[in-house]
């Protein structure tokens, strides 16, 4: 099930835990600004929260460390 958050015109799944910028770097061994920059060039999709920071859903960076790729596009960044 999905809920809008309020203030904000994002779509956020309830029972999915978000990653901030800072533990997707972690995770990835990459900095920060390497994980902004992926999301500004839509390598990597994020949501936002209503103070505009970018957050990550955790079963999308659990694929990214199986390897598997990344889902980009409008349809994941908001």
């Amino acid at each position: 099930m999905t809920t809008r958050t309020p203030g904000s015109s994002s779509l956020v799944h309830e029972a999915e835990p978000l990653v901030t910028v800072k533990e997707v770097a972690a995770l990835l061994h990459v900095s920060t600004e390497t994980v902004l920059t992926w999301v500004r060039t839509g390598r990597l999709a994020a949501i936002r929260t209503p103070g505009g920071h970018p957050r990550f859903h955790a079963s999308q960076i659990r694929s990214l460390l199986r390897g598997e790729p990344a889902p980009t596009g409008e349809g994941g960044q908001e």
